[in-house]
């Protein structure tokens, strides 16, 4: 009796864990195409302009946006462990096949599913640690599973390392091979859990869920606070997609290395920072809400003024120190904003429309991302990336002004 109390203590953060893989492969497999492209235009000549390379960037993202709130709409009304392990297989699936492609239409179309895949787990995950966590651990449950991303967006920094040691090919069968094992693992051992029920008088047909997902969307968007929260997400998502997708272009221009070694550089740096930035902000978040209910919202703000300097450093550092200083703040500052989202969210919306929320969010994030991940690819080509970096600094400023003025929560925790 005592090893299942211990058991049922546990679990909540066993999830973590295994969500904490899954995050590392969805960052992973997306993001080390962004070091691959020298070695990956030597057989496919279209990747040498960098335009082309940001359209090979943002279909991804355009697909990933688009879907997302239908992820999540999805992820309220279905069993999330059967949509992460399907999510998981397929664009592991995707990332296996990559390695055969011959073309950059073939990419273009691989990167477009592996969008639709990606776009289902993130939603489903982050309500899922938020339904298994209550307030007192739900930053830092959060942040846990974040760094699991990061560290996935680090070793993606190795794509360069193993394509000039093996081959492009390799790096993309190896790693797709991988995720499509670890959904075995999912299967066997992640349970879902919802804190609140289905509506069981009706039955359920495509008529009923529809006017459920319709009236859900309604209740979120008729909400003025969550306006608020999807400008805060996706201000800041423009700075992070684009040192995510074109940070190991900049330390290559800037500090005149070989792509082999600036990918790595570029994301372990990042990452690093970011691993420190997230569980900070977490547990800090946590004590602070405990006292204070805007503690969260106070401390995405902190991580967010850390961001307006660090872009600064990236954008016009010409050396080594100015640069690597750059990416360790913006990394420490991204990682505490990002540990807060979803429980900031959770403060302004109930159980059971978190999932259609975040999947909304994504959609305007990512979007902001997309849009900034094509415009640096020009910039990339008229040589002004540094500049333009340094530039992005002003959405975050407004960001920061508009959270601290708007966002009031009311409660830790919504529960209806």
């Amino acid at each position: 009796m005592n090893v299942s109390n211990n058991t049922r203590k546990a679990y909540p953060w066993i999830v973590v864990g295994l969500l904490w893989m899954v995050a590392l492969l969805n960052y992973l497999d997306r993001q080390m195409l962004s070091t691959m492209q020298p070695y990956m235009k030597i057989s496919i000549e279209e990747l040498d302009s960098a335009v082309n390379f940001g359209r090979l960037m943002a279909i991804f993202l355009w697909i990933y946006a688009l879907l997302s709130p239908v992820s999540g709409i999805i992820a309220d009304r279905m069993n999330r462990k059967w949509l992460i392990v399907g999510s998981l297989f397929v664009w592991s699936g995707v990332t296996m096949t990559m390695g055969y492609a011959s073309s950059f239409n073939q990419l273009y179309v691989l990167r477009a599913i592996m969008g639709v895949s990606e776009a289902a787990y993130i939603p489903a995950a982050l309500s899922l640690i938020a339904d298994y966590h209550e307030s007192k651990t739900r930053s830092l449950a959060v942040a846990l599973h974040t760094t699991g991303f990061y560290l996935g967006q680090a070793l993606g920094g190795f794509g360069a390392t193993v394509s000039a040691t093996m081959s492009w090919q390799f790096t993309f069968h190896s790693f797709g091979l991988a995720g499509m094992l670890y959904s075995i693992v999912l299967i066997l051992f992640l349970r879902e859990k919802k804190v609140y029920g289905t509506d069981s008088a009706q039955k359920s047909t495509l008529k009923v869920e529809f006017s459920q997902a319709i009236k859900g969307a309604g209740m979120l968007l008729g909400n003025i606070a969550f306006w608020v929260i999807l400008f805060y997400f996706s201000a800041p998502s423009v700075p992070g997609w684009a040192t995510k997708s074109w940070l190991p272009t900049l330390f290559s221009n800037t500090l005149n290395m070989p792509m082999e070694n600036a990918g790595p550089l570029a994301t372990i740096v990042l990452a690093a920072a970011s691993f420190i930035g997230v569980l900070t902000g977490g547990t800090l978040s946590d004590k602070w809400v405990q006292s204070n209910l805007r503690g969260r919202i106070y401390t995405g703000a902190i991580g967010l003024l850390l961001t307006i300097p660090a872009l600064f450093l990236l954008g016009f550092g010409a050396t080594v120190a100015p640069v690597l200083a750059g990416a360790v703040c913006f990394g420490l500052g991204f990682g505490m904003f990002d540990a807060n989202n979803m429980p900031i969210l959770c403060q302004f919306v109930s159980p059971r429309y978190r999932a259609t929320g975040y999947g909304f969010m994504n959609m305007v994030g990512v979007s902001a991302g997309a849009f900034v991940t094509k415009v640096l690819g020009q910039s990339v080509d008229a040589g002004h990336l540094g500049r333009d970096f340094a530039l992005l600094s002003l959405v975050v400023v407004v960001a920061v002004i508009l959270q601290l003025t708007v966002l009031k929560p009311k409660t830790a925790n919504m529960t209806a």
